[in-house]
């Protein structure tokens, strides 16, 4: 087996700048196009049409470079997620992270994001409304640019 066509599994790079116990809401920052890989795998004629589907994804060599946004201590954001309804879509969605350790969040989402965040703001600390504020404000960037998208990602201790 070729050992270089997968992945190794290390520890995630967050870790060293989070540390652990953390999630964090990274937002894609921009994406670019992996040329070595494009010209090696994809042929000229089709060279063309990846410039123009970067939304596409990694497998034709597209790289997300995604750029951390919010920052919740872990204990705070299940906090945070008990002022949502129980069993609410919003309040399943978001807890989908301490469950699976990463989630995306898209254009798919946001209204009802926004929505449950906004109505459950009366019973929020301040640091939940601060951080519902921010959140809001990623999803208007979603609604605003639907390539756009929210990673939530998960540090263990």
């Amino acid at each position: 087996m070729n050992d270089q066509r997968y992945a190794r599994h290390q520890p995630h790079a967050g870790d060293r700048y989070f540390g652990s116990g953390k999630v964090v809401f990274y937002a894609l920052h921009s994406k670019f196009v992996d040329e070595k890989s494009v010209q090696a795998q994809t042929s000229p004629k089709a060279r063309e049409v990846v410039y123009y589907s970067l939304a596409i994804g990694h497998h034709l060599g597209v790289i997300d470079c995604l750029k951390a946004q919010l920052v919740c201590p872990q204990a705070d954001y299940q906090q945070w997620l008990e002022t949502l309804p129980l069993n609410s879509e919003a309040r399943r969605k978001l807890a989908g992270v301490q469950q699976f350790g990463e989630i995306n969040i898209d254009n798919s989402h946001t209204h009802l994001l926004a929505c449950a965040l906004s109505k459950a703001m009366p019973v929020m600390n301040e640091q939940q409304q601060g951080w519902s504020q921010q959140l809001i404000a990623l999803l208007q960037q979603i609604e605003n640019e639907p390539a756009v998208y929210l990673l939530v990602r998960k540090y263990d201790a």
